[in-house]
Parts: structure tokens; sequence; C-alpha cells
């Protein structure tokens, strides 16, 4: 496989020609929703031994709450599936026999409009919400939502059974108040056919791929061996320098803005030459036009997060078994995705609305109807069980999944969202796509368009530093 790769390598090399740039934005990580859908290759193993259980118990902290109190509490979220819903609702009942719990589903930007208006009116809003990470900074910095490191809730001492970068995006801007309880998290991977890679003598093994995709020169010789082939390596020609974006947000605890380094001028080159190699169609492989070169083996790459495998056994069940995951290019770790349980301070019954929270994202009763859902834990005490890390994917054929991404949360780097992201993103893309189409050196245009963002949002920062002074 190593020499038919290494004359497909000189054959690329030589053939090779860099062409015009042109230019495209994807959407930013943390846009899209959490969605219900069928489950993928979820269930079986076994409920773990008793070892196992005595070692998950002594690792999750014991909860101060009373399980005979009483109450009612509504809970709104985006998750449509009645059946996990009432199992859910079963589970807790069986812990908190006295709480009743009305579960609400609410559209999801429906949901996210109407917590706000509710939360800004002071009355109206649910005990307990399910919110999304794009949505989260519209609730973050006005005091409507319940501090969980404060007694009697006392989430701090859950916070060394989650990633760094899980924990702290619920937080204040400032990081002093947990706002938002950690529940999933969705890391990036790529996601490729390994028999395409195979037939092509590129490397397949997954662990052998995400080591050599790591080095930009090597994923370019792979890109072009494919795009040789008729085949493309990314779905959007502008993904580098936004996914390196997406890593670390636009803000620090101070609202400096940070997107003016080096780093983001090496990966908006990368992103240029992703460009002028035309290895990515720009478009989405769940796109109309995207689905036909998925089915015709035109795209068998991609980057996503880790619901990428439902998404492909739900579109593509017929290549079963065909697909593997592996690291993102270029060096990147990102989390793609993810939402949190928030308490509302205008709830009349907060201490078995935290009993639900606490609950529904620290449990093992809880986990396993979440992961029909095909959501993704960040709790070491459910991804140190047996059942879910030995868990493999048919679709995948056969790889540990889970494993695997568990593997990857902890090399998320910490980010900070605020209400600004949502207004620099449309400036920050122009002032890549303008780099892009006329080929301005990335240095300058990084800098141009951070002056431009600075510029146009001060009146917003200046008011967003007055909310959340002390």
């Amino acid at each position: 496989m190593r020499k038919r790769f290494t004359l497909l390598v000189l054959c690329v090399l030589v053939i090779a020609m860099i062409t015009a740039c042109s230019g495209g934005a994807t959407p930013e990580a943390g846009s899209g929703t959490t969605e219900t859908v069928t489950p993928v290759d979820q269930g079986g193993g076994d409920t773990g031994t008793e070892k196992e259980t005595e070692e998950k118990e002594d690792m999750l902290p014991t909860s101060t709450l009373d399980p005979n109190m009483s109450g009612e509490i509504t809970f709104w979220t985006f998750l449509d599936d009645k059946e996990k819903s009432a199992k859910l609702q079963e589970d807790f009942n069986k812990v908190y026999p006295n709480i009743k719990l009305k579960t609400v589903y609410v559209p999801f930007g429906d949901l996210h409009d109407k917590l706000q208006t509710t939360l800004a009116a002071g009355k109206g809003a649910p005990d307990v919400a399910l919110v999304e990470q794009g949505q989260f900074p519209r609730y973050s910095t006005t005091n409507v939502l319940v501090d969980l490191l404060k007694q009697p809730y006392d989430a701090g001492k859950y916070k060394d059974l989650v990633s760094e970068y899980n924990w702290n995006r619920w937080s204040s801007i400032d990081g002093t108040k947990l706002l938002g309880m950690p529940w999933d998290i969705t890391p990036a991977v790529t996601y490729y056919r390994a028999d395409i890679f195979e037939e092509l003598g590129l490397p397949s093994d997954p662990e052998e791929l995400g080591e050599y995709i790591q080095d930009p020169e090597n994923f370019f010789t792979l890109a072009q061996i494919l795009k040789a082939n008729g085949k493309y390596a990314m779905e959007w020609r502008d993904s580098p320098v936004h996914w390196y974006g997406d890593s670390l947000g636009y803000y620090d605890t101070e609202l400096n803005y940070i997107r003016n380094t080096e780093d983001f001028i090496q990966y908006l080159d990368i992103s240029k030459r992703v460009n002028q190699l035309k290895i990515a169609p720009h478009d989405g492989i769940l796109s109309d036009k995207g689905k036909q070169r998925v089915k015709k083996g035109e795209s068998p790459m991609y980057v996503t997060g880790t619901y990428g495998a439902r998404d492909l056994s739900i579109n593509f069940p017929e290549q079963k078994g065909k697909w593997r995951a592996t690291n993102m290019p270029f060096g990147l770790n990102v989390g793609m995705g993810g939402s949190t349980f928030v308490l509302p301070a205008q709830s009349q019954n907060k201490d078995a609305a935290w009993a639900f929270i606490e609950w529904v994202t620290t449990s093992e009763e809880a986990w396993k109807v979440w992961m029909e859902q095909s959501v993704q834990p960040d709790w070491k005490n459910i991804t140190s069980t047996e059942w879910y890390s030995s868990h493999v994917s048919e679709y995948l054929g056969g790889q540990e999944d889970q494993k695997f991404y568990t593997s990857l949360t902890d090399k998320i780097p910490v980010r900070r969202y605020t209400p600004l992201d949502g207004l620099a993103w449309p400036l920050w893309v122009e002032g890549v796509l303008n780099a892009i189409d006329k080929n301005i050196d990335s240095k300058t245009a990084i800098q141009q368009t951070a002056e431009n963002i600075e510029k146009k949002l001060k009146a917003d920062k200046e008011k967003l530093l007055k909310q959340i002074q002390p």
C-alpha cells in the first residue's frame, strides 16, 4: 500500500496546479440545533460489574437533596420525543417520587425566543429549560439565570467530572458564575470512507490517518490524490480558518478581541490553499447535490461533530461499515455543538428544579436514554463505565466510537460565548471572503478585519461591559 501511495503522491505533485482563489462561508459551529432523530447503533453491552458500579458511585459526589421533597416543575425542551421524555420522567420519579415533572416541547427557534421574552418580562418562564450553546449568550449577562455555584445548588462539586471546555462555556463571561449545568459535548471529527482510501492507497486506519493529516502538507497531498480521482476532501472552501476561530471564540473574559494572532494568519493561508486547489465543492454533504456526491463516492471525507455517524446512517444506510472516524486535520480540536440545562431566577420551585437538573445531567439512568438520541456525554462517571466505553458502531465498521470521541474532549480549548459573537460573525466572514476572493495578504486581512469588528461593535461592547461589571 505504501509503494502505491508513494507513486500516487508523485503523480499528484507533477499534475497539481494552483488555480485562482474563490470565496465562501460556512455556518459557525454552534449555530445549529440538537435534534431528536433515529438512534444509531446505540445499545447493547453489559450494564456494568459490581466493582464498576462501586467505582462510579465513588466518583459521583453525593447529592444533598431530600428525595422526599415535593413540588411541580415545568421543563421546556426542543427535543421532541414523547417516548424518551416519558422514560426520563419515570426514572426521575423513582428517585424523587413526589416531584411532578411537566415536559413541554417547544420548537427550537420558538423556545429560545420565548425564553428570552419571558425572562425579560419576569414571568412566564419555565422552571428548567434546555438551551443550545449558540443561543446561551442571550440569557447570560442580565441576571435572569440562577448561579448554580451558590448554595444550596453547590454545582462546583461536579467540576472535575467534566472537561474544562464544557464547564467554562456555561459560565458567565468573567468565569465567576455557572449559569448552565454542563451536559453533552460534541467534539469535531473527520469521517471518511475507509474502503475508498484503501482503494486509492491512502492511509485508511483511523489512528494512522488521524496522525497523518495533522501536517497540512500531508493533508493537501491526500486531498490532491482524491481530487485527481474526482473526489473532494472537504465540504466548504473556507473551513479551516473558521474551525480555528470556533475553537477560541471572539473575545476573552475581559472582552478583548482575540482573532488577530499569527495562528489566524496561518489558518487563513490554509483556507486560501483549499480554495486554490479546489478540493471542496462549497456545499454540504446533506444538500441534494451533496447526497448525490456521497452516494457516488465523490465526497468520501468531511469534518463535523460526533453526530455525523448518525446523520450518515440515516441518509446513507447502504454504506454501513464503510465509514470510519478520526481526528480533525491541521492539529485542530473544536467543539461543534452542545446544550445546557438552565434554572431561571423567576422559578417558584427552585429546589425541585435543581433536583431535576442534577439528576438529568449526572445519572446513569438518564444517560442511557440520552445516548439513544445520539447525545454525547461529557461526564467521567458515565464515560468510565464498561457499557459506554466498550460500545462499537456497526455503521463505522465496528469502531469503538464512544471511546474515541471521549478521548478528544479534554483537548478542546476553553472559549467564552458572548452576546457579541453573533454580531461579529458576519463581519468576520466578510473579512475572510475578501482575503480569499481578492487574494489580500493574510496578515493584512486579519488586522483589517479586527479593526472593522472593533469599530462597528464599539457601542455594543461598551454596553456589554457595563452589564457585566460587578
